[in-house]
């Protein structure tokens, strides 16, 4: 059976990045993308939702959003999507569905909080080339689960 896992989003960023780095030094930025839906429903009034989805992302990329990057700045992502178990320390099971970066677009100008912006959209690559102009970035993601991935969050909304 054929299978598809592609996520493209475009949203502000819900807080700062937080870069951290795995036991094997590669780097790992998380952060969080809200985007907003309007529609009219069957009485004509304008209702809006918003869609909260947390994102990582591994390498220089990670790093790289992890410097221009800042809370309320506009950001286009692609990437996979990615199902996540674990127990806490607690001793309560876990779970969480995230979006694994491999490309990305820093939108709006750099008018962005903070004086940082993030460029204009230029285009660059990770993967295959360390070419790195923009604001976009092509990652494959996470080492192999090794052993040495811990449990990234621990701080699950739910």
């Amino acid at each position: 059976m054929a299978s598809y896992n592609r996520v493209i989003l475009a949203g502000n960023l819900t807080r700062d990045p937080q870069l951290s780095y795995l036991p094997s030094n590669t780097p790992v930025c998380k952060f969080g993308l809200a985007t907003n839906r309007r529609w009219k429903d069957n009485s004509g009034t304008m209702r809006e939702e918003v869609c909260y989805v947390d994102l990582v992302s591994f390498g220089r990329g990670a790093e790289v959003i992890n410097q221009y990057m800042r809370k309320g700045q506009p950001m286009l992502v692609e990437g996979r999507l990615q199902f996540r178990q674990w127990t806490s320390q607690e001793g309560q099971k876990r779970s969480k569905l995230e979006v694994v970066v491999e490309n990305f677009t820093f939108l709006g100008g750099g008018q962005g909080g903070g004086g940082q912006g993030g460029g204009g959209g230029g285009r660059a690559r990770q993967a295959g080339g360390e070419e790195w102009g923009g604001g976009t970035s092509q990652d494959n993601g996470p080492p192999a689960d090794d052993g040495d991935v811990p449990a990234m969050d621990q701080d699950v909304p739910f």
